[in-house]
């Protein structure tokens, strides 16, 4: 089993309109939910390629309750709070193609529900072939949560990867996770330098045991201590990026739970990533797409 932990789980709701415009009331042409959260389209992706996946995180009010029964492939391991699961909300403009996000800050989490979902996180442990921790920390959590989880995962011997941002991944990155995944604006925070296999480097050197930066359009960069790689796709990709970077870390994490090499690790994150973004549905992907771009990654040894 593969375990994907989602604190800040959310309920993603996407508006069509046929324009955007400012102080205007705007007729809604289509509609979608569906459960997000970064672990959680992580799960949708490894659920797709034939995995057995549990999803764990917080989930409570009604907008959890429609998350929950919207998993579909997936385990539910997710964690009551009190507190209501947050939305974000997509407003998608039909002229210019163009998306605005707003993405609500999620419940209150108190320390008798931080406490008790430690408890079930270590149960869950005792299963699983690989973790990955992804995504924002909701209110009331301590900004070292995921620290406290990758040293859980490191006691239970389960590889960790983890998927944050800002101070939640300074600290995390103290505990010595098996792999961290920032893209470059992430990466450029945690060491300071906007050269990307330099931050590479000082990002390993902080305690993370491997690196792979999301470079946008360019692929992936991976340090390692088997070695250095750039991986790109066999060409420029037009399309949607959204989840793009959650199939990626679906491709690493698979891959690392498989015992491939590093190599293979990164084409199977690239072709995922590409077949992502050239989907005409934001973060899905078509099986044929990816099947064919694999073989076609670009490899670079650096």
């Amino acid at each position: 089993m593969i375990l994907t932990v989602t604190l800040n789980t959310a309920l993603d709701v996407t508006y069509h309109v046929p324009r955007l415009l400012p102080h205007a009331s705007h007729r809604v042409s289509d509609v979608r939910e569906r459960p997000g959260g970064k672990g959680v389209n992580v799960a949708r992706v490894l659920a797709a390629l034939g995995h057995r996946v549990t999803v764990t995180g917080f989930a409570g009010g009604p907008a959890g309750e429609l998350l929950r029964g919207s998993l579909d492939g997936v385990h539910d391991a997710l964690v009551p709070c009190a507190g209501n699961t947050r939305r974000t909300v997509a407003v998608v403009d039909a002229t210019t193609g163009d998306t605005t996000q707003f993405n609500e800050a999620g419940p209150v989490i108190s320390a008798a529900e931080w406490a008790g979902f430690q408890d079930r996180y270590r149960d869950l442990l005792g299963t699983a072939r690989a973790v990955a921790l992804c995504g924002s920390l909701p209110p009331g959590l301590p900004v070292g949560a995921y620290a406290v989880l990758v040293r859980a995962a490191r006691a239970a011997g389960v590889p960790v990867l983890l998927d944050t941002g800002g101070e939640a991944l300074r600290r995390g990155v103290a505990a010595r996770p098996d792999l961290i995944k920032p893209n470059a604006t992430e990466l450029a925070e945690l060491t300071g330098s906007r050269e990307p296999l330099p931050a590479a480097l000082a990002a390993r050197r902080r305690g993370a045991h491997a690196v792979v930066a999301s470079l946008g359009p360019a692929g992936l960069l991976a340090a390692t201590p088997e070695g250095t790689w750039q991986a790109a796709p066999p060409q420029a990709l037009a399309g949607n990026p959204t989840g793009a970077g959650d199939s990626a870390v679906a491709g690493l994490l698979s891959a690392l739970a498989e015992g491939l090499d590093w190599p293979e690790r990164l084409s199977r994150a690239v072709a995922l990533s590409a077949a992502t973004v050239r989907a005409p549905a934001a973060g899905e992907f078509d099986s044929a797409d990816y099947a064919g771009l694999l073989p076609a990654v670009r490899i670079a040894a650096i």
